[in-house]
Order: structure tokens, then sequence, then C-alpha cells
């Protein structure tokens, strides 16, 4: 990771270097902490940050449901990844948010513990490579179900949850895979370990519902958008392992991973015919990330010239 010049840390930016935590923080050690990933991309009038507020959003939701008390707003959330944004070099970053419990108390009960919060930025390339919007990445479903809604709040986008996602990411890579593919405890289609995933059949676009277990994910939110604007049939439904093996056209979205096509899965070759639905949706999301769809201005904040 090349480091940048300031990491925002509860109200101030300090140096990179000197952004520390204690050994003994309790959200080290039990896993309380939220986050969430951003992206700031460069475009005509200069770097802006894409979908801040409804990931801003997502973040109060996710320490809403863990009972942490940030003790800040949205706006001065917003305020403060636009702040760290324009105070580190790079043109186009990933956003961290992350609040955590701090250094004070230990035991299993958070509520003892103060929450702090700490955003940094730093340059992250395609997360599944370069070629995944072009040559697509090779998946493989994982022997590792995803977290269950009655175990954990899927829809918190908590650090501890992301223990499942590595135990398939590092089973995939394993395997000689790119990425996995985790079904829930039904059998059913998830998502990533850090992306949601969609499926076109018979030029019909697809992705599991949140009933499945899924995160909702704000780029899944941007595709859905992108789908009816388009005039792209659009459905959310479950799919089985063997719908993905038998689809015509399969990707993942996410922030750190943008839209990734996925050419196979378990040896099965996904997309004989070309990725037409990809392809286009593909081009909006860049063109709509780096101001270049004057509708989707909207989802731009911008924070440096």
């Amino acid at each position: 990771m090349k480091s940048q010049s300031k990491i925002w840390m509860d109200g101030k930016l300090v140096p990179w270097d000197d952004a520390k935590i204690h050994v003994l923080t309790h959200g080290l050690h039990y896993g309380m902490a939220i986050f969430e990933g951003i992206r700031a991309f460069s475009t005509p009038e200069g770097t802006a940050i894409f979908r801040l507020d409804e990931h801003i959003e997502r973040f109060l939701n996710s320490a809403k449901i863990y009972r942490m008390d940030l003790g800040y707003s949205a706006r001065e959330l917003a305020k403060a990844c636009v702040e760290t944004v324009r105070n580190n070099p790079a043109k186009e970053c990933y956003i961290r948010p992350l609040a955590y419990t701090a250094y004070g108390e230990m035991g299993l009960n958070p509520l003892t513990s103060k929450v702090s919060i700490a955003i940094a930025t730093w340059e992250w390339p395609a997360y599944l490579g370069d070629e995944s919007t072009n040559k697509g990445v090779r998946a493989t479903v994982s022997s590792w179900a995803r977290i269950d809604s009655r175990s954990m709040p899927v829809q918190a986008k908590c650090a501890a949850n992301y223990a499942n996602s590595a135990l398939a990411k590092m089973e995939a890579l394993g395997a000689g895979y790119d990425e996995a593919i985790l079904l829930n405890t039904q059998g059913v289609v998830a998502e990533g370990p850090g992306e949601n995933i969609f499926r076109v059949k018979d030029e019909i676009l697809s992705t599991p519902p949140a009933s499945s277990g899924i995160l909702r994910g704000i780029t899944r939110d941007t595709v859905i958008q992108f789908a009816r604007d388009l005039n792209i049939k659009f459905y959310r439904n479950d799919a089985t392992k063997e719908e993905l093996y038998t689809s015509d056209e399969v990707f993942f979205s996410g922030t750190a991973a943008g839209i990734a096509k996925v050419r196979e899965i378990d040896g099965r070759r996904i997309g004989y015919d070309g990725t037409p639905i990809t392809d286009k949706i593909i081009k909006l999301y860049d063109q709509a990330t780096h101001g270049r769809a004057k509708r989707y201005s909207k989802w731009l904040t911008h924070a440096k010239s």
C-alpha cells in the first residue's frame, strides 16, 4: 500500500504514520467495528466521491444495528470524508470510514467502550485486477456458507462478518481461482466475499434479494438503476448453483471491485456468446463515476479541483 499524507481520527487530521491505536483496543479483540468502502474518481471538474451520501447512510445504519453512538451526524461524516480526500495527494482513491470500540475496557460488553472513528484514503486499483472488466475472472462456489442473519446482522457492514469472507477468499485462491461465490445456509446463491453477484439469462438480469443474506451494496443499487435506465428486464430472485453454471453472463459488483465479469465458475465457461448486457453496464458505470453521464451527476460529491 502506498502511504498518503493524512488520516482523519476522531475529528482531527493526523499524519499517516501517526494514525495508531493501542494493542488492547476493544474492537481489535472482539470484532466490534463497522466500516464503509467508498471511491473517489477523476472527473472533468476534479476529484469527486461517488454516492457519498448513500455510503454514509449505510455507515450510520450499521452503527445503529450495533448500538454504536458515533457522535457525528451524516453531514459531519460526509464533510470529514471530503476533507480527508482534499488533504491527500491521490486524484482517485478508495475511502475507508471506520468506527470501532476503542481502548479502555475489555470484555464482551461493548457498551462500556468509547467509540472512535477514523477515515483513511489510499490508491487501490480494481480489486479483482485490471482484466476483470475485459477478460473476466475465474470463480468457484465456496464450501463456506454465507453467514446467516440469525447469527450475525448481515445488513451491517461489520468487520466481524469479513472473517467469513476471508475464509472463502483464501479457499478460492488456494484452489487456483480468482474469487469465491458463497451460497447461504439454504443452499442458494448469496454473494461474493466482498461483492454482490448478478446473472443474465435470456436477456433477463437478476440478482439475489436481500432475504438471501446479502449486504445491500451501493454498487448493486447503481446497477439496478442502470438496468431501469437501459430498459433491461430485471428481477431480484434466488438462484441455485446450477443456474449460475448455465447463465449467459455473470458479473460481480462492488465499490472495490467495480463491475467485474466472471468468465468461469467451477470449470464451466460463462459467456460463450459474449457479454453484451455486462458490457453496457460497465460502460455506463465508467461514465457515471467519471462525470461523463450528466443524468448521474447527483451521485457525485466534488472533493477537489
